[in-house]
């Protein structure tokens, strides 16, 4: 490929519009080299830079979900359905055929979405620890945790809810029906204030309903064939989204595909966190050639 540019592009408008970068020419991808898309949710953009860094054969997108980073926001909530769509309609700006799709977290989610939508966008998607509760045997504690979580942050703020939220992501094992009985972590333990400043936008508190709650369609999804790949960090355990991304896979009769890590694997210092980037684009690599 030619020197890598980056340029920076948006679709949509208002609280609607995404905004998307793309690394290199897009007239360089190709049928076995197709743009590379780069996606989470809540986080953005600025997460996937490293991860980013080691594809240079070939064009990489990256974006701000809806209500996220760059973006406007609001308060309402935001649905995978609403992900999946703002999905389609980059893909459709791109403007360069089918994409391969790299998706962790709730951008996971997003994907499956994506897939069930709009498949035609789409040569590969490998979808990076989805945090579904739909599948699980422990759904419904899961999303009373998720319900519970929610009135926290209505009621007083991102603080309170966040100290909610931490515990039960890094959470090992099923979740049992007395999980909501223990008293809730103080905010200070994670550095953040317990003070409300009113604000209801949060973008991570306006998805998770939505997401965690997301019912996949297992026949679109069978539909795609193993041109989906599940794809579970082998220092996950058993948290929450580790055994979503194996619940999606056991339910297509497969196996999750293990990549290097945790569930921020692909981060190289981005928010502070460390993975193991190196082995986790290489796996990446493998899974899409």
């Amino acid at each position: 490929m030619s020197e890598l540019t980056l340029t920076t592009h948006t679709v949509g408008s208002g609280t609607a519009t995404v905004t998307y970068d793309v690394r290199g020419d897009l007239a360089e991808a190709t049928a076995d080299r197709p743009v590379l898309m780069l996606v989470g949710s809540p986080m953005d953009a600025s997460g996937f830079g490293t991860l980013a860094s080691h594809f240079t054969d070939r064009p990489v997108v990256t974006y701000d979900p809806r209500g996220a980073g760059r973006n406007p926001t609001d308060a309402t909530p935001i649905s995978a359905e609403e992900h999946a769509d703002d999905l389609h309609r980059v893909i459709q700006d791109l403007a360069v055929g089918p994409v391969d799709l790299f998706a962790s977290s709730g951008g996971a989610v997003n994907a499956l979405a994506l897939v069930t939508a709009h498949p035609e966008d789409l040569r590969r998607v490998v979808a990076h620890e989805p945090p579904l509760a739909a599948l699980l045997a422990d759904r419904d504690a899961v999303l009373a945790v998720t319900r519970d979580m929610l009135a926290t942050y209505q009621s007083q703020g991102a603080g309170p809810a966040m100290a909610k939220f931490i515990p039960f992501v890094m959470y090992d094992g099923p979740v049992p029906e007395t999980y909501l009985d223990q008293p809730p972590a103080d905010p200070a333990m994670f550095g953040m204030s317990s003070e409300d400043d009113g604000t209801r936008t949060d973008p991570l508190m306006r998805n998770i309903a939505g997401c965690v709650g997301y019912q996949p369609d297992l026949e679109a999804l069978a539909a795609f064939g193993d041109r989906l790949v599940l794809a579970v960090g082998v220092e996950s355990g058993q948290q929450m989204a580790a055994r979503g991304g194996r619940s999606v896979a056991e339910a297509l009769g497969r196996p999750a595909t293990d990549f290097p890590s945790h569930h921020g694997g692909f981060l190289g210092g981005e928010h502070g966190q460390n993975g193991d980037p190196v082995g986790f684009a290489a796996a990446l690599r493998t899974v899409l050639d």
